[in-house]
């Protein structure tokens, strides 16, 4: 493991600037009623917009809406109905001072979401539905290209690898290409590994431990593994709401590695261990 200085990187989301240059701490919130951890929990608005308040005053200065879920299995939304999950909850927190990131694979739901207020285009998918590059570079906002093969109902059946790292640096790579040729600009790409998406806990395992070698690709990381099973299987934590420890840890340990933004349910903590090692550094 490498400890890996952040690079001077002041992202432009849309008119707001996000400052990569500290780590910045990306706060979960699922308004869908099928999520792993939280579902079913925010599918309220009023519940919603208070959660991301919440989140806000412990430290999130990225909000993460979700109106899909991606966890292994999970069905595919319908259009529409993604649409009325997310844009009240744009809505509503785009007159605060917070940048918004949509987790979401459809251009439409996208287009919709940016029209009202929202700032990011977080995609696990990594624009490979239709129409999904054409609508990035329509929309000229920050991309967040995620590592994952195959869709969710099958991406278990593929965690297959000689080298997990060195095979997701490539696959990541070939995104980033498909991207930049289809005229997304360089500096709106983020990428994302994919922790738990198409890998064992082995395979997590050892792309946490060498997270690091991401950074040559040129572009800020992005890590997600909060709460997810690997971290309940090395903590032997079954409920998912007991994962905060092993998920604070491993957002750390990826900070340290040259994580510019960490993506987490658990705000409060992760802002906090973050601000122990800042001081420290």
């Amino acid at each position: 493991m490498q400890l890996i200085e952040l690079p001077n990187i002041q992202l432009n989301c849309n008119g707001k600037i996000l400052d990569l240059s500290k780590p910045q701490v990306m706060g979960i919130l699922n308004v869908t009623p099928d999520s792993f951890s939280d579902g079913g929990e925010y599918t309220q608005v009023d519940r919603a917009i208070k959660k991301a308040q919440q989140m806000i005053m412990q430290g999130a200065s990225i909000i993460d809406i979700g109106g899909e879920s991606t966890r292994p299995g999970a069905s595919v939304v319908e259009v529409q109905d993604e649409i009325k999950r997310v844009l009240p909850i744009v809505h509503a927190l785009s007159k605060l001072d917070v940048i918004l990131s949509i987790d979401t694979s459809t251009p439409e739901v996208i287009e919709a979401a940016i029209g009202a207020g929202a700032h990011i285009w977080n995609d696990v998918r990594a624009l490979t539905r239709p129409g999904a590059l054409e609508m990035a570079v329509k929309l000229n906002i920050p991309v967040v290209l995620m590592h994952m093969r195959g869709e969710p109902t099958t991406m278990n059946q593929l965690a297959c690898y000689d080298d997990v790292v060195a095979e997701v640096l490539v696959e990541l790579k070939e995104k980033i290409i498909l991207a930049q040729n289809a005229g997304i600009r360089p500096e709106h790409i983020i990428i994302d590994p994919g922790f738990g998406f198409a890998k064992n806990t082995q395979h997590n395992i050892a792309l946490l431990n060498e997270l690091w070698r991401l950074n040559e690709l040129g572009y800020p990381i992005l890590s997600g593994l909060s709460r997810k099973r690997f971290v309940g299987e090395i903590t032997a934590c079954k409920d998912v709401t007991q994962r905060v420890v092993g998920s604070v840890v491993g957002h750390l340990l990826s900070v340290q590695q040259g994580a510019s933004i960490v993506r987490v349910h658990d705000v409060e903590q992760t802002s906090q261990a973050l601000a122990m090692w800042k001081s420290l550094m």
